[in-house]
C-alpha cells in the first residue's frame, strides 16, 4: 500500500510529538509508531525538566550548560549543550501554555527541584532547576502534546513498525513499514523522513526500558551506512528496584532521599563529599557497584536501598506517587515505612545517529547531510550528553531539539521536490519478511535475546575491562550466527509479534557489536564508560567522539574532535 506526505515522523514519544506539532500548522505530516502514542517511553521518565527558570531561587541557563559539560565528563559539544540549556526555558513554558499540569509554587509559578548534577555558581551546591509534575513529568508531556497533535490533525498510524529507509542517490526518499495488524507492507513516500524511536536498553539483562526500546531507527540508519556516535557510553541510573529494573526517579533523592548501604552508612559522602547523593548518575552507579564488591551490600547480596522514610507521608504521597505504587506492587514495600532495595539498572544511551544542530543526519558522522533525513531524542546523538547524560535533560533534549527538527523539517520540504521512489524500492524489506519467516533452523528468538541480555549485563555494563570485553565481543558473533538459524514457529500474517521480535533482535545484535567494538578501543575510563584496566580519564588520547561504521569486513571506528568554547576540561569533581 501507499500513502504520501511531505514530513513522515518515525516515533510517538516527546521528540517525535513534538515535531509533529511544529510541522502540523504548515505541512502535512503523518506520524508512524509501532504502539499506540501514549504508551511511548517518554510517559516513564518521572522526576522532571532542567530549566533554569529561577523561580525558587537565583539561576541562569550557563551554570546549566557549565553543570551539563561538567557531568558529560567534557565530552559533550559545547556549542550543542548551550543551545540546548538556553532553549530549554522558552520549550518548558511552551508546555505550560499547552496546559502541561506542573507543579506548582504558592506563588503558582512552575515549581522546581534539586536534581542529579545540577548546580549553581558553577558546582558550589545542589539548585532547584528541575521542573516536574510530581514524579509523572514524562507522562503529563506525552499526554500534553498527544492531546495538542490530535488537535491540530496530525495523521497517526498506530502500531506499524518501519524497517527501513527508501535511500537512493545519497538522499532520503521515504521508509518501509509493516502494519501489525495485517502483516502487510506499506510505502511511506516522502520529502522528509524524523527518526525519534528512543534507546536500546533492551540489549541489556536489568534495565528501566520499556520491552520497544530495541534501537529500531539506529539499527536502520547503520545498516544504511550512517555511522552510529558514542556507542561506548551507556548510563546506568543508580536506583532501579532490585532485579527489576523499574526507575525509581532521581527526583526521590531531590526531595531528600538518601543512599545506604548495608551497614547503614550514607557511603555518597565518601564519593561527592559536596553534593553526595546528587551526584552525577555515572559516578554513583560506580561508587554503587563499589559498595557491593567491597562487602557492603545489604545482607552480602547486590543490593543497595534507597531511604525516603524521613521525608514523611505528606511529602512521599504528593511528591512521588507513582513511586509508592510501584514499590507496593513489586515489592510489597511501603516506602513511608522502610527503605526500598535498588541497584542500577540500563537507562539511556548517550550515543545513536550523528545530527547537527538541526537535527539533519550526517552521513559521514561529520559534516555532509543526508538530504530529507533527521533524528532527534534517545536515538540520535548531537552530543549534548557526552558521555553521560544529567537527569532532566532527556526530556530537555527531546523538546529542543525536536522543536528544532520541526522547524528545520518545514523549511526543508517548502524547498524540496518530492524526489521519486527508486524501482522495486520495497524488494529487500519484502525478501528480507519472507526469509525470517520461513525459516527454520531451530534456534529461537526469546533463547538468543535472553543470552544477550544477561552477557551484555555481565560483561559490558557499569564496570568493564579490555580481555571481558573481547569475550563479549565473540560472543556477540557467536549469537549473530545463531540468529541466522532461528525458527519463526508463528506462521500467522496478523499480529505476529515473534516476526516482529526477530526484527528487532537484529538491531539489538548490531548495535550491542557496536557498542563492545567501540569499547574496547577506547582505552580510557569517562562517565558511564569506566574500564578497570584503564581507570583513568585520558584527555590527550580520547577528548574525541567515536564513529563506528558498518562494513563489509566487520565494524570500522573512525574519531572527530569534541567541540570545545567555554569550558576546558577539568578533574571533575563534585
Amino acid at each position: 500500500m501507499y500513502h504520501k506526505y511531505n514530513a513522515i515522523i518515525v516515533g510517538a514519544g516527546g521528540a517525535g510529538l513534538r515535531a509533529a506539532l511544529e510541522l502540523s500548522s504548515v505541512s502535512d505530516v503523518a506520524v508512524i509508531t509501532k504502539l499506540y502514542p501514549t504508551r511511548s517511553h517518554t510517559g516513564t521518565a518521572q522526576g522532571g525538566i532542567g530549566a533554569a527558570l529561577a523561580n525558587r531561587e537565583e539561576d541562569h541557563w550557563e551554570w546549566h550548560a557549565f553543570d551539563t559539560v561538567k557531568g558529560s565528563d567534557y565530552l559533550g559539544d559545547q556549542d550543542a549543550i548551550d543551545m540546548m540549556c538556553r532553549e530549554a526555558i522558552a520549550v518548558v513554558y511552551d508546555l505550560e501554555h499547552m496546559g502541561l499540569p506542573f507543579s506548582r509554587t504558592p506563588e503558582g509559578k512552575i515549581d522546581q527541584r534539586r536534581f542529579g548534577g545540577h548546580t549553581k555558581y558553577e558546582g558550589k551546591e545542589p539548585v532547584l532547576r528541575s521542573c516536574y509534575a510530581a514524579d509523572r513529568t514524562g507522562h503529563m508531556i506525552l499526554q500534553t502534546l498527544y492531546q495538542q497533535c490530535v488537535k491540530n490533525n496530525v495523521v497517526f498510524f498506530n502500531e506499524y513498525h518501519v524497517l527501513d529507509l527508501i535511500m537512493h542517490d545519497g538522499a532520503c526518499r521515504g521508509v518501509i513499514a509493516l502494519d501489525i495488524a495485517t502483516g502487510e507492507v506499506h510505502t511511506f513516500h516522502a520529502k522528509a523522513v524524523l527518526f525519534a524511536t528512543g534507546g536500546f536498553g533492551k540489549m541489556y539483562k536489568v534495565t528501566s526500558n520499556a520491552h520497544s526500546q530495541t534501537g529500531d531507527a539506529p539499527g536502520i540508519a547503520f545498516r544504511n551506512g550512517i555511522p552510529l556516535e558514542d556507542m561506548e557510553f551507556f548510563q546506568f541510573h543508580p536506583t532501579g528496584i532490585y532485579k527489576l529494573g523499574i526507575l525509581i526517579t532521581e527526583g526521590a533523592r531531590g526531595e531528600g532521599g538518601v543512599l545506604l548501604n548495608g551497614l547503614g552508612e550514607r557511603f555518597m559522602e565518601r564519593y561527592a563529599p559536596t553534593i553526595k547523593d546528587l551526584a552525577p548518575r555515572d559516578m554513583i552507579s560506580q561508587a554503587m557497584y563499589k559498595e557491593i564488591r567491597e562487602g557492603r551490600g545489604v545482607d552480602g547480596k547486590d543490593y543497595l536501598l534507597l531511604d525516603l522514610t524521613h521525608l514523611g507521608v505528606d511529602v512521599i504521597k504528593s511528591k512521588l506517587p507513582d513511586v509508592t505504587g510501584f514499590v507496593r506492587t513489586y515489592l510489597g514495600i511501603d516506602p513511608v515505612r522502610e527503605p526500598i532495595p535498588v541497584q542500577p539498572t540500563a537507562h539511556y544511551a548517550m550515543g545513536g545517529i550523528p545530527t547537527d544542530l538541526d537535527a539533519r543526519v550526517l552521513a559521514d558522522g561529520v559534516e555532509a547531510p543526508v538530504p530529507g533525513l533527521y533524528a532527534a531524542g534517545e536515538c540520535a546523538c548531537v552530543s549534548v550528553h557526552g558521555a553521560n547524560r544529567l537527569g532532566t535533560n532527556s526530556l530537555v533534549d527531546i523538546q529542543v531539539f525536536g522543536k528544532r527538527a520541526g522547524a528545520n523539517i518545514a523549511a526543508f520540504v517548502r524547498e524540496s521536490p518530492l524526489l521519486p521512489l527508486p524501482p522495486s524500492h520495497d524488494a529487500a524489506v519484502v525478501e528480507h519478511l519472507s526469509r525470517l519467516r520461513s525459516s527454520n533452523g531451530g534456534e529461537l528468538v526469546a533463547d538468543i535475546r535472553a543470552e544477550l541480555q544477561r552477557e551484555m549485563m555481565d560483561k559490558a555494563s557499569v564496570f568493564r575491562d579490555g580481555a571481558i570485553l573481547s569475550e563479549m565481543l565473540n560472543k556477540v558473533a557467536e549469537l549473530k550466527d545463531r540468529y541466522g538459524k532461528i525458527t519463526i514457529r508463528d506462521k500467522s500474517a496478523k499480529y505476529n509479534t515473534e516476526l516482529t521480535e526477530a526484527v528487532e533482535l537484529g538491531y539489538l545484535l548490531d548495535l550491542s557489536e557496536a557498542l563492545v567494538v567501540s569499547a574496547i578501543a577506547r582505552t580510557e575510563s569517562r562517565g558511564a564508560h569506566f574500564r578497570e584496566d584503564y581507570p583513568e580519564r585520558d584527555d590527550a588520547n580520547w577528548l574525541k567522539h567515536t564513529l563506528a561504521f558498518s562494513k563489509e569486513k566487520g565494524i570500522e571506528l573512525r574519531y572527530k574532535p569534541v567541540v570545545i568554547t567555554r569550558f576546558q576540561p577539568k578533574e571533575r569533581k563534585y
